[in-house]
């Protein structure tokens, strides 16, 4: 497949057996959701998914997912209370038992940042009240708009307000600290409103100085995040549709075009996107989706996301196994069309610092759709070739090769791309070339008289100066 599977783990996969039939049934990435779990129980998953790596002789990535800053209810009395509409009740920063009087908002500057007339929106929405008057110190005061029962530890979402909120709570530094301890691949930061919120995450890894350095998803689930997205792109690795917290924070009918909106600049910058939420949330507790989540699917597919991603379907749903095969059967299925192929971006400004590289990628990808090309294999150090191919969509195989194991693992997530490990003592490019060959004939994958075109940099060792392009028609010498 080339359209890529994220797959959440928790209390329902985090079996060793289960592990394993996620990854034979089309599983790429692993996502640890440290909203939950503990750091020991985190540590045992990665030390799991690496020895499976191992065993399978595969490349599975591990993204991991910081909390950030999400607001809660605190805890409810009898576990829940009914709000009806026109009720009126206080909001409080102040830790207390939750009645119909008063609940608490896990947000100390609750009382400082909204304003009369702005909405709060409970549980994604299903609870909607208004704000009437602040105390400006503690309290807030409430009339239910929407109303239903209100349970423990609920989000809360202010979509009107301008929180003061930081990028990264006290839980979120701690995690990060333990995260880079460990191979993790991906690291996703949780509500981006700013360029800057990005800049100082990596800031904060640069300052650990770990001996690798994950690549950062920005999710996108704030409004202020959409005005600042040109900016985001350009300094995550990789951007999240996360569409949860997105659908609360904006109105909903404008998340489906917003979505497109998203891949369309990350295919045009070359950066892998994520789409995220809901995606079979069907089978959480059914063997079968709805239809409804099939399109959905479908046509994310369709828009050329590199990557959907499972949540509860597969970290707390029955059918966790179930779940990935019927994605990647969806997924087989709409990529049997052609017209997903073939989105061929324009090679950067000549002033661009990689112009020549990018343009050689462009013309590798043209020059595959025109012989037929079965095979495009990028020699790759930093993965920056095998990125900007994956971004042109073409119909011919990418296999990114490269000497490091972890990049391979970072490139994943990312569409269209098999990595493959340059082993042993190969130093020149030709040898590369003939060992590739060797391998995909191995798995059946060319046969002779099939055309492959590959790019590297020239002298090999050389990095970050892709210039060259070369097509081989397997079986000649």
């Amino acid at each position: 497949m080339r359209t890529k599977i994220i797959a959440t783990i928790g209390p329902a996969s985090a079996d060793r057996t289960v592990l394993k039939q996620l990854i034979k049934s089309g599983m790429d990435v692993c996502r640890l959701n440290f909203s939950h779990g503990t750091h020991e129980e985190h540590g045992k998953l990665i030390q799991t998914i690496k020895e499976l790596n191992i065993e399978m002789n595969s490349n599975i990535a591990i993204l991991a997912d910081l909390q950030g800053p999400k607001i809660r209810l605190g805890d409810i009395e009898n576990g829940e209370v009914m709000l009806h509409q026109g009720m009126k009740l206080l909001f409080t920063s102040k830790p207390c038992l939750g009645t119909k009087e008063k609940m608490y908002v896990s947000y100390s500057k609750l009382a400082q940042d909204v304003r009369p007339g702005e909405h709060l929106l409970i549980d994604d929405g299903k609870i909607c009240v208004r704000v009437v008057q602040s105390d400006g110190v503690e309290n807030i005061e409430v009339e239910v708009i929407e109303g239903g029962p209100v349970r423990p530890k609920k989000g809360v979402n202010m979509p009107n307000t301008l929180l003061s909120l930081p990028s990264m709570t006290d839980k979120d530094r701690h995690d990060l600290a333990f995260i880079l301890t460990q191979d993790v691949h991906w690291i996703a930061l949780s509500f981006v409103r700013k360029a800057k919120d990005i800049i100082d995450l990596k800031q904060l890894m640069k300052n650990a100085n770990p001996d690798r350095m994950p690549w950062v998803m920005a999710k996108i689930e704030k409004p202020e995040a959409i005005n600042d997205i040109d900016k985001i792109i350009e300094v995550s690795e990789g951007i999240m549709v996360a569409r949860g917290d997105l659908g609360v924070e904006i109105p909903l009918q404008k998340v489906p075009m917003l979505q497109k909106k998203l891949i369309k600049k990350c295919i045009q910058a070359g950066k892998p996107i994520v789409v995220a939420t809901q995606m079979l949330e069907g089978m959480i507790n059914s063997s079968r989706p709805t239809r409804a989540e099939a399109s959905d699917v479908a046509n994310s597919v369709m828009d050329g996301a590199d990557t959907l991603m499972l949540s509860g379907e597969t970290s707390v749903g029955e059918h966790p196994v179930e779940a990935v095969v019927t994605m990647n059967r969806i997924i087989e299925d709409v990529e049997s069309f052609q017209s997903i192929y073939y989105k061929h971006n324009k090679p950067e400004h000549p002033e661009s610092e990689r112009y020549l590289s990018e343009a050689i990628i462009f013309d590798a990808c043209k020059l595959a759709r025109q012989i037929n090309a079965k095979v495009l294999f990028p020699i790759t150090h930093s993965g920056f070739s095998a990125l900007k191919m994956a971004s042109h969509r073409p119909e011919a195989r990418i296999f990114a090769l490269t000497y490091d194991r972890y990049l391979l693992q970072q490139l994943s997530l990312v569409w269209g791309i098999t990595g493959l490990l340059i082993e042993g003592d190969i130093k020149t490019s030709v040898e590369i070339v003939n060992n590739t060959i060797d391998q995909l004939k191995q798995k059946n994958i060319v046969k002779d008289g099939d055309l492959l075109i590959n790019t590297a940099s020239m002298p090999f060792y050389v990095k970050g100066k892709t210039n060259s392009l070369k097509v081989t028609v397997v079986g000649e010498e």
